[in-house]
C-alpha cells in the first residue's frame, strides 16, 4: 500500500490504510532533498556542536515504541497501535522498515521510523527524550538520504515543525507520479 501512497494508522478493528486526507488535507507534504531544504539557525549550533551521535537500525524497537508511546504506552489512542508495530517489526526484518536514530551517551535520545521503496523514503513518525534529538535526526536524514541518492522524502502531512525545514505541499497526483518515478530507482538505504 506505501507504493501507492497509503500509510497505516491503527484502528479498533486492526489497521487502516490511508492517504492524507485522513488528516484533512488534500494535499501530500514532502521535504525537499535539494537547496530548499532549510537548517534552522538554532539547530546549526546544536549541529556544530556534535552532541549526538547518528546510528541506523541500532534500536529499531526502541524507536518504534518511542514513535507509538510519547510519554505513555502503546494504547489505542495513538495511530501507532500494538498491530502496527507488529507491521513495521515484520517490515524490518525484510529490510523495508528503518529507523534513523540520535543518541547520548550511549542512549537512544530519539529518532525517525521510516519506510524505504526503491528511492523513495516515506517518513511516519519521530520522536525525542532529549531536546533538539529529532531535529537532529530529521537534518541527518535528509544528508543520508541525498549521499544515497533518494529523490523523494515524503513526510505525508505538512505542520509548522516540518514547515520550518521546508517542506512543501504537493498535489496528490503530483505526489503518486513522483512516487512511482522514485520506487523504480535501485537505491540502497543501507549497505
Amino acid at each position: 500500500m506505501y507504493a501507492q501512497g497509503y500509510f497505516p494508522l491503527g484502528m479498533e478493528q486492526g489497521i487502516g490504510w490511508f492517504d492524507q486526507r485522513a488528516y484533512g488535507t488534500p494535499y501530500r507534504a514532502v521535504m525537499p532533498l535539494d537547496e530548499r531544504f532549510h537548517v534552522p539557525r538554532s539547530l546549526r549550533r546544536v549541529l556544530n556542536a556534535r552532541r549526538f551521535e547518528v546510528r541506523i537500525n541500532a534500536d529499531f524497537a526502541g524507536v518504534l515504541e518511542g514513535c507509538a508511546t510519547r510519554g505513555g504506552s502503546f494504547s489505542s489512542e495513538t495511530w501507532l497501535t500494538p498491530e502496527v508495530a507488529r507491521l513495521y517489526l515484520g517490515l524490518h526484518r525484510y529490510g523495508f522498515a528503518h529507523s534513523f536514530e540520535t543518541w547520548q551517551g550511549g542512549v537512544l535520545a530519539g529518532g525517525i521510523l521510516g519506510v524505504v521503496l526503491g528511492a523513495a523514503f516515506i517518513g511516519d513518525s519521530m520522536f525525542y527524550r532529549v531536546p533538539d534529538a529529532s531535529k537532529v535526526a530529521l537534518v541527518r536524514l535528509v544528508e543520508h538520504l541525498r549521499a544515497r541518492g533518494f529523490e523523494l522524502f515524503d513526510v505525508q502531512v505538512q505542520n509548522p515543525h516540518l514547515a520550518r525545514f521546508g517542506a512543501v505541499e504537493m498535489d496528490p497526483l503530483e505526489f503518486r507520479q513522483r512516487l512511482q518515478e522514485a520506487i523504480v530507482k535501485p537505491v540502497l538505504f543501507v549497505d
